[in-house]
């Protein structure tokens, strides 16, 4: 029974997800939830490389999992460092779709199988599509579309490298960071992004998904 929802995720177009739901709940009526589906054709491949140069490099070639980033995530813990996550893309949107925050290893034992899932049955490309369709960019924006419409005016496919590069910088923490107000923090995380797009080789470091 658990695989069935991420086995329909392979034809059929989320209308909500987990956090949304929790994120609608929290808030209650007093904001409305922002959240426009776009297909991949039209969501900017600007923001797509953008996306995968800051939260998961390795996307088009892992099997779900980043096991170097792993390893060096546990080994920064063992000495008392801060580590940063060793998410894939993979795992947050089933985090996102259909489990709920958390560190307990009861959530990431659901996620990791469901993740085996997930990769198991839909393509790098149609990971990507819910990715950015359902991650939060704001205080009640969900997906690209209503991210670009709401901070530039503008759809999702029209979106140049420097926006994309922008609303990328922001995806660890929608809610404290800002892209209508970003902090010199998230500016030198857009100008290292723009330079992890370059060493990739842009937009045809996803050619192949």
């Amino acid at each position: 029974m658990s695989i069935i929802p991420v086995i329909l995720l392979r034809w059929v177009d989320p209308i909500t997800s987990s956090f949304m739901m929790q994120y609608q709940w929290k808030n209650s009526s007093k904001q409305v939830l922002d959240y426009q589906w776009r297909d991949w054709n039209q969501l900017s491949p600007q923001l797509k490389i953008a996306v995968v140069a800051s939260e998961d490099q390795n996307f088009p070639t892992h099997y779900g999992f980043d096991f170097k980033s792993i390893i060096n995530a546990l080994k920064q813990r063992q000495q008392g460092q801060s580590s940063h996550g060793a998410s894939t893309i993979s795992q947050q949107v089933i985090k996102n779709m259909l489990l709920w925050p958390g560190q307990s290893w009861v959530r990431k034992g659901i996620e990791a199988w469901l993740t085996i899932v997930l990769e198991t049955t839909c393509s790098k490309q149609r990971i990507l599509e819910i990715y950015l369709n359902i991650a939060q960019w704001g205080s009640g924006q969900f997906g690209a579309q209503a991210a670009s419409r709401h901070y530039f005016n503008k759809n999702s496919k029209q979106l140049n490298r420097y926006e994309a590069a922008l609303l990328a910088a922001v995806l660890p923490n929608p809610v404290e960071y800002r892209v209508d107000n970003p902090s010199q923090y998230i500016r030198d995380r857009q100008r290292w992004i723009l330079n992890q797009i370059r060493g990739l080789g842009g937009s045809g470091h996803l050619s192949e998904i």
